[in-house]
């Protein structure tokens, strides 16, 4: 099992930039890793992806502003989100995934707004 602990939330201007972190209580190597994200009042959708070997794919809403990267020896995973816009406000989500079994952390807020 694994435990996913995100952090880099908060509050940004429209345009700014924030890291998210997503910390893992064990390797993560074997595991395809995401970020989701949960707008208010609407269904959690996907943000971006990477995958064991390093590729990476991304919501349209996203491409080109958002990168998701992964240190597996550091067992972290990270969201760069650039150019941000208000209706980028959402709890954002890790998720980790091997065959059958998937992950969640518990979520980081992150609020767009001036």
């Amino acid at each position: 099992q694994v435990q996913l602990v995100e952090s880099g939330g908060g509050l940004v201007q429209p345009g700014g930039s924030l890291r998210l972190s997503c910390a893992a209580s064990t390797c993560i190597i074997i595991y395809a890793m995401g970020w989701y994200r949960q707008p208010p009042g609407k269904k959690r959708e996907l943000v971006a992806t990477i995958s064991t070997a390093g590729s990476t794919g991304s919501a349209d809403s996203v491409k080109g502003r958002f990168t998701i990267s992964r240190d597996n020896a550091k067992t972290t995973v990270y969201l760069q989100m650039n150019s941000l816009k208000p209706e980028a406000k959402a709890v954002y989500y890790c998720n980790a995934r091997l065959y059958l079994a998937e992950y969640w952390g518990q979520g980081t807020q992150v609020t767009v707004s001036s």
